[in-house]
């Protein structure tokens, strides 16, 4: 099986999110048939605080596919999710984690608390990071040197 990624759909989603004020962060769900669903951050416009671009995905792919579990799909997403993002991806059961920028300061898989590495953490899915990660670097240093 070749692998194919899906990066540039979820850095297409950071842009949209960024064009709208939010953190540049873009988010697709991958099954076996393809995507299922793509979403990028919307907490300022939805007045959300958990709009994260990761929970929106995976909120629509569960609608979709008409179940609570996302066995067997893949998530991409843009920056390392957080450790609500990281709860939310193990409690759906995603299969594999795809990721391109680290974040040091909010991070909550390869940083931080490290959320897969706890035993309270029911399920944890394959980690693949650096994926696109200089595009998603620079879309969310630009997003930030142009608002300070």
């Amino acid at each position: 099986m070749d692998f194919r990624s899906f990066m540039h759909i979820a850095l297409d989603e950071a842009r949209a999110a960024a064009t709208r004020g939010e953190v540049p962060v873009g988010a697709v769900v991958v099954g076996s048939d393809g995507v299922i669903a793509q979403a990028g951050n919307r907490t300022r416009e939805l007045k959300d605080p958990t709009a994260h671009a990761e929970v929106l995905a995976i909120r629509a792919a569960c609608t979709a596919m008409g179940q609570e579990r996302l066995t067997g799909c893949d998530l991409y997403v843009t920056l390392e999710p957080c450790p609500m993002c990281a709860a939310a991806i193990s409690n759906a059961r995603i299969a594999r984690l795809y990721f391109g920028a680290a974040d040091p300061k909010s991070g909550g898989v390869a940083q931080g608390p490290r959320v897969f590495s706890h035993p309270q953490c029911h399920h944890v899915p394959e980690v693949y990071d650096g994926l696109d990660t200089s595009t998603s670097e620079a879309l969310l240093t630009t997003f930030f040197s142009e608002r300070r």
